[in-house]
């Protein structure tokens, strides 16, 4: 099994696909990323709706606010932490993993404050961490201790692939603030929990971006032997995000029938 999904349910854009809340979107789509908690907490009602739109099959990846990871540095933030988990109580059942990602100003003299933190965290849940400072993707000691630590809590390590972005030529602004504002770094598919969340952005030659996605699909077909993988598929203009999944999903299809038809064809399909 792998839970497919992309970093929101909503575009404007989408509406031609039948997409125009969360229900239309858990209707193709087993996950989300919860990049809005990022921000701000959601109210209580709100999170209500979302589980009033979504069934037990479905999953959410909420990220930590950044005012844990980045305003206090994962210090002195117990506070903080319960109300995030307060918040979201409602989708308990619904939580695929909860997902710390951490600035690059995070370093290897920071990970006794991430392990701290990790082990102070309520263990009904799967947890995901995405580091981004360069030395963690130096396959040096520092990134040995960061996947050892990670794989001793059972904690996944998050897998960001921007390489279609940045191998492409930017011919519009979409791709030009993609290059300015994702993450180069060097893609490191390893396995250190049993849920491995993999972000592929690609860019907007889907030809280009399919070729660097086809290894990915063995990885993810392994990983699903021994666990269920996550996938998130990005695009520089997210709007036209639908042209790319249409253009894998076939191929992930094979591999993880249980998967349907893609968005476009299955609205075509509910037409006829």
């Amino acid at each position: 099994m792998i839970y497919l999904g992309l970093p929101q349910w909503q575009h404007p854009k989408w509406a031609k696909l039948g997409i125009s809340s969360l229900a239309d979107y858990a209707r193709f789509f087993n996950c989300v990323e919860g990049n809005t908690t990022l921000y701000a907490l959601p109210n209580q009602a709100r999170v209500l709706r979302w589980r009033d739109m979504t069934s037990d099959r479905f999953r959410f990846c909420f990220k930590f606010p950044a005012t844990i990871s980045h305003q206090a540095a994962l210090s002195h933030c117990d506070d903080l932490r319960d109300t995030f988990f307060a918040t979201l109580a409602p989708l308990a059942n619904r939580i695929g993993q909860y997902w710390l990602q951490l600035p690059a100003t995070f370093t290897p003299d920071d990970l006794p404050k991430l392990w701290h933190f990790l082990d102070h965290l309520p263990p009904d849940f799967t947890y995901g961490v995405e580091v981004r400072h360069p030395v963690f993707f130096a396959k040096g000691d520092e990134e040995r201790a960061l996947n050892q630590g990670l794989n001793q809590r059972n904690v996944n390590r998050v897998i960001l692939d921007s390489r279609p972005v940045h191998l492409a030529a930017a011919r519009n602004e979409a791709m030009r603030e993609a290059q300015r504002k994702k993450p180069k770094l060097p893609v490191h598919a390893l396995m250190t929990a049993h849920n491995p969340l993999v972000r592929f952005i690609g860019s907007d030659d889907n030809q280009q971006s399919g070729e660097l996605f086809t290894p990915w699909l063995d990885k993810l077909a392994q990983w699903a032997g021994t666990g269920t993988p996550y996938l998130f598929i990005h695009t520089a203009d997210i709007g036209e995000v639908n042209s790319l999944v249409d253009h894998v999903w076939p191929q992930l299809q094979l591999r993880f029938p249980e998967l349907g038809p893609p968005p476009a064809l299955a609205l075509q399909a509910s037409l006829f």
